[in-house]
């Protein structure tokens, strides 16, 4: 029904659009000054209330396109126009009304409003499109031409173009186009990156969605429509570190200077971006360790045996947050206790970090919030990097990435990882290997194509093979011999996986508002393990398909995307003797609705799945943002989510144990158990305000989530046993988190944050908290780097420290004294920190510690001397499991 609704709407537009195309002659255009989004709105709005039957702004043109009737003037109505702060051609708002518009709107007024009617089309071959706004502006965009090589560079707000004159011989377009980008400037080569935008004064943060003239500007595509474009953040890779924003999207940052990490301030949900700048402050040797230096993801070992590391946001675990790679479904399933080291630190362009429900077009699966991956992909010139990392303990790793241009409209990209731990690490001296030994090789390759400016075709190709071995258990276990041969205990695991994607995309002619975009993706995955004698192997496949329909409804302040999806996961697990085989066939469809306002964004969406197993299920999601001014925002969030529970691959970390599984059937389709539902409901507030000068960010943000039903993992009905069954009663988080940024004097970035969390489930024996969970968290990060030398190297220097208050242990009180553990843990603190040395544009060397307060759980593992009987466990895990650590590493870029 949906899909009939937004056919019948889309046919709706196309006959306005023809009624419209009809009355151009009675259409007149007039000179008003404004400079975003906000002044679009207010001018539209206003030229309607006071009678015109059509007014269409443009903020490239500065020109009112007006429709009046017949019973008033188009001096009447430009008239209200200047009441509502914007000078025209035939009027001047007062100064007072003008000074009380938001910082944004506050146009250029040193020149007097053109009578002339402009054509972006005439543009001379020595003018170039460069956005702005104001004479700030005007002085940053001629400085920097200048700054390149121009002789001479004259910027025209009215034109929104440039004027060069330069020798040739000396620099070049491109040089200049690309120096005027650095600074902030979008141009019709070179796109600004977003931390740079957004560190603009307020009067020059132009708007950056409306396109020039008859030249658009080389926006690369990676598939999708463009709203999906503007979810990726896709990045281009350079040299310094920095990167390139492929499809704009407007944020502040929160971290000063060229951020490391920006919150969207025009996202309508809690949306941070995460570059690469900002995961190498860290060892970052894959996506478990990209979250060391942010406050929002808990991470932590997941057991003491098989050395993983899990996430945690919003006080739930990992398998609660939709974990996804270039928007596809990546950790999911059978990959939930292993997928996050399949994605390598230096294969990520940025991470997009929602908190709370995405948006309906990803899926159902999100609860707590989105982390969405994206990999290398375009360089302006043909770029290869070489990273080298080893630590003191024995392991070591490479990474070759290759990015490099075919053609115009292709480019390409190798990624190459290979790791290996080799050495046996007991820091605790319980005989047991703090970490597996093994080796990992990963190898993907990725294919883009790029025509949006002729055909308005783009697609994205990737292919993905991943085979990763890991032994584990106690020191001189012989993986060659079975088991039961041997008296050492051990534990195997062997990994393969692949995967073949594609992102098509159609942005239709003339209409840029306007873009239909196919995703598929096919993965297959099989592991083989064994923990002493308890045997567990799996096989997964999954092919997802979504296509995305968007468009407006009358103008750009109506969006809307509608589409469907399919989904196809095929499971077969071995676990001991028992077989367990299914096949998940969801169809669905969805549709959303945007709709914006001059100070507030709504988007509201919902999706239809026809689960085979689970039964038809409905989505409903709703996020909205409100400017109580341009320094404060408010956001405001609900929404469902569904999935179902995989109680074997998600529960891997208690397999290194004697604990017996019993699964408690409820008269479900998996695993007798039905489908987890929950509700989650959210509230932010950012506060921008002036520190020492320097931009500060306050953000403090709510969230609770309601299972409606939930697949509990009851750890404390007895020691001996690890038993699962559905929810009867009442599950719940809150989750608290605020969080303080600012830069107390140039290059000290510093972030500061606090979380509390409140975990509670109703057990079959009463409500408990979670365990593992502790109630409040600290969290210190603070970041210097020197000035550039003349060669551009400089030094960086950064450090994390971790606060984690008490957590409740399972209730261990049937086992022997010896073997008990308390109620609760103690609290603890952990110190990272790195210093990296850029000598210049293209090597750099780091090095860096690792829990440097060397605390490490005691107690890691209960009757490690007896890992046969029945009181041994290794899933008890609150704390690090390993001492202080050191690395070193290279990055090299040819």
């Amino acid at each position: 029904m949906k899909l009939y609704i937004s056919k019948f709407l889309l046919g709706l537009f196309l006959l306005s659009t023809q009624f419209i195309f009809a009355q151009n002659l009675s259409k007149k255009q007039f000179s008003v000054k404004g400079s975003c989004g906000m002044c679009k709105e207010r001018i539209e709005t206003t030229a309607k209330k006071a009678g015109a039957k059509e007014a269409v702004y443009s903020i490239d043109t500065q020109t009112l396109t007006l429709e009046p009737n017949s019973s008033v003037s188009t001096d009447e109505i430009l008239k209200k126009v200047a009441e509502a702060g914007h000078d025209n051609e035939k009027f001047k708002a007062d100064d007072d009304t003008y000074k009380n518009l938001p910082g944004c709107c506050h146009y250029e007024r040193n020149q007097e409003p053109s009578k002339t009617e402009i054509n972006l089309s005439s543009k001379k071959e020595n003018e170039f499109y460069v956005k702005g706004n104001c004479g700030s502006c005007k002085a940053r965009i001629e400085k920097a031409a200048k700054d390149a090589g121009a002789t001479s560079a004259e910027w025209n707000a009215e034109k929104q173009t440039v004027t060069l004159n330069f020798d040739p011989t000396k620099t070049s377009t491109d040089k200049i186009l690309k120096k005027i980008a650095e600074v902030g400037h979008d141009n019709e080569k070179y796109k600004s990156t977003d931390p740079v935008y957004s560190e603009l004064p307020g009067c020059c943060l132009y708007d950056r969605e409306i396109p020039f003239g008859e030249a658009n500007p080389n926006i690369h595509f990676e598939g999708g429509t463009k709203s999906e474009q503007n979810e990726q953040n896709n990045h281009k890779s350079s040299n310094e570190n920095h990167t390139k924003h492929e499809k704009n999207i407007e944020g502040v940052t929160i971290t000063g200077g060229k951020a490391a990490t920006s919150l969207n301030k025009k996202e309508t949900g809690l949306v941070f971006n995460i570059d690469k700048k900002e995961l190498l402050k860290a060892a970052c040797c894959n996506l478990s360790e990209s979250f060391e230096t942010n406050a929002t993801v808990d991470v932590s070992f997941s057991n003491a045996v098989t050395g993983t590391k899990q996430l945690k946001m919003l006080g739930l675990e990992q398998k609660y947050t939709s974990l996804t790679k270039e928007l596809l479904p990546e950790i999911r399933g059978l990959a939930s206790a292993y997928g996050l080291s399949f994605i390598p630190g230096r294969w990520i362009e940025s991470i997009q970090l929602t908190k709370g429900g995405s948006t309906v077009t990803n899926g159902y699966e999100s609860i707590t919030g989105q982390i969405n991956t994206e990999l290398l992909k375009h360089a302006d010139t043909p770029e290869t990097s070489l990273n080298l990392f080893s630590d003191f303990n024995g392991r070591a790793e490479a990474n070759i990435t290759s990015v490099s241009k075919i053609n115009d409209h292709w480019s390409q990209t190798f990624l190459l990882h290979g790791n290996g731990t080799f050495g046996d690490t007991d820091m605790n001296n319980d005989t047991f290997l703090d970490r597996p030994k093994g080796t990992q090789i990963n190898t993907a390759y990725l294919l883009n194509f790029n025509d949006l400016d002729h055909s308005g075709f783009g697609s994205h190709f990737g292919i993905n093979f991943i085979k990763d071995e890991r032994t584990a258990g106690q020191i001189g276990f012989d993986k060659k011999l079975p088991q039961n041969q041997q008296s050492l205990y051990g534990v195997g695991i062997d990994i393969s996986r692949f995967q073949v994607w594609n992102k098509t995309g159609y942005v239709f002619k003339g209409k840029p508002y306007q873009s239909l975009g196919w995703m598929n993706q096919y993965t297959y995955h099989q592991q083989d393990s064994f923990f002493g004698l308890r045997n567990y192997s799996g096989k997964q496949q999954t092919y997802y398909s979504n296509l995305i329909f968007e468009s407006i409804i009358g103008n750009t302040n109506h969006k809307y995307k509608a589409g469907a999806s399919f989904l196809y996961d095929g499971y077969d697990e071995m676990y001991l003797s028992q077989n367990f085989k299914r096949n998940e066939i969801v169809p669905g469809v969805f549709a959303e609705y945007t709709l914006t306002g001059l100070k507030y964004t709504l988007v509201a969406g919902a999706r239809a799945d026809f689960h085979n197993l689970a039964g038809t299920q409905f989505t409903p999601r709703l996020n909205f943002k409100y400017d109580i001014t341009p320094q404060t925002i408010l956001r405001l969030s609900a929404g469902r989510g569904f999935r179902t529970a995989n109680v074997f691959a998600e529960s891997q970390q208690y397999f290194a144990s004697n604990r017996s599984i019993e699964i408690l059937q409820n008269g479900g389709e998996i695993y007798g158990l039905k489908p987890e539902i929950a509700w989650n409901y959210g509230a932010s507030l950012q506060q921008e305000f002036k520190l020492f000068g320097r931009k500060s960010s306050i953000i403090a943000d709510f969230f609770r989530t309601d299972f409606q039903n939930q697949v509990l993992v009851d750890l404390d009905r007895s020691p001996q046993q690890l038993t699962f069954y559905n929810l009867d009663g009442k599950s719940f988080a809150n989750s608290f988190q605020t969080q303080w940024d600012f830069i107390p004097f140039k290059n000290f970035d510093v972030r500061l944050a606090y979380k509390y969390y409140d975990v509670q489930a109703d057990y079959l024996e009463g409500r408990r908290e979670v365990p593992f969970m502790a109630k409040h968290r600290g969290f210190v990060n603070l970041a210097y780097s020197t000035n550039k030398n003349d060669k551009g190297g400089f030094w960086s220097f950064d450090t994390t420290l971790n606060w984690v208050g008490k957590q409740r242990l399972p209730n261990t009180s049937t086992n022997p004294d010896e073997f008990q553990l308390p109620t609760y843990s103690e609290s603890y603190a952990v110190l990272n920190a790195q210093i990296s040395r850029n000598f210049n544009k293209k090597i750099r060397a780091y090095l860096g510690g690792e829990n440097l307060t060397s605390y490490y759980q005691k107690n890691a593992i209960v009757d490690f001397k007896n890992p046969f009987g029945n009181y041994f466990d290794g899933g008890m895990v609150y704390a690090p499991i390993m001492k202080a650590n050191f690395y070193i590493g290279l990055d090299v870029t040819f």
